[in-house]
């Protein structure tokens, strides 16, 4: 790694670490939530550094706990991460030069999360991105990646220690709110923000968590017609 690929690194470190103070309560709510659910430790843990995906391992326990059915699980969880072949569209553009290696390593660390201090970083200098991007997402990532496991595993370890009445699984929320409300810089993201948002409410009761299914899909099918047909292309 020479100086320059070293300051890009410690750069997405240095961004990322902002974020890791709402995501650990998320990851202690994980850990918590997975043995709640009756997964062992050893499982719980290990879903934390294959799936790596918060909101779908969330869902994944929550409907593990109410005996949802697997097809259930499947798809819930399929519909929830889709969003990250839009990630992965996005950031196409800056990686397009990077070889499999480096494409494999950056696509397991892509989260909402990196995602978010990485484009934002990369519109300001797409060709410092082009250039070096991949060392600042690598640093964005493995900051995130590091933050998860150990929060995880803390969650774990207190297991139902840790007082309900904290209430902690609300900064889920507001971590998301906090992704979410920087990147609403046209109609198309605000329509599908705001579609989005109406029908999680509205669905909310549907079981097995499916109000957030229908949110996604009522999401970005606003957002498309939102943009018209040259957005579209």
């Amino acid at each position: 790694m020479g100086r320059e690929a070293s300051i890009e690194f410690l750069r997405g470190l240095r961004d990322e670490a902002p974020i890791l103070v709402g995501v650990a309560p998320l990851g202690m709510i994980y850990g918590v939530l997975a043995l709640r659910a009756g997964l062992e430790a050893g499982a719980a843990q290990a879903m934390s550094a294959i799936v790596f995906a918060g909101s779908a391992q969330f869902l994944f326990v929550q409907l593990a706990a109410q005996a949802a059915p697997a097809w259930v699980l499947l798809l819930t969880v399929l519909v929830v991460n889709l969003r990250h072949a839009l990630y992965s569209a996005s950031l196409s553009p800056y990686f397009r030069r990077l070889g499999p290696r480096w494409k494999a390593l950056l696509s397991y660390l892509l989260t909402d999360e990196a995602y978010a201090v990485a484009i934002s970083r990369f519109v300001v200098a797409p060709q410092e991105a082009r250039e070096r991007g991949h060392w600042y997402f690598l640093g964005a990532g493995l900051a995130l990646w590091t933050a998860w496991q150990a929060s995880t595993a803390v969650g774990i370890f207190l297991g139902a220690q840790i007082p309900s009445a904290w209430s902690l699984d609300f900064s889920l929320a507001l971590t998301f709110i906090a992704l979410v409300v920087p990147v609403l810089r046209d109609r198309a993201t605000v329509v599908a923000a705001a579609a989005a948002g109406v029908t999680a409410v509205v669905a909310s009761g549907l079981p097995f968590k499916l109000g957030l299914v229908a949110a996604a899909v009522a999401g970005i099918a606003a957002g498309l017609l939102a943009e018209g047909p040259g957005g579209r292309r």
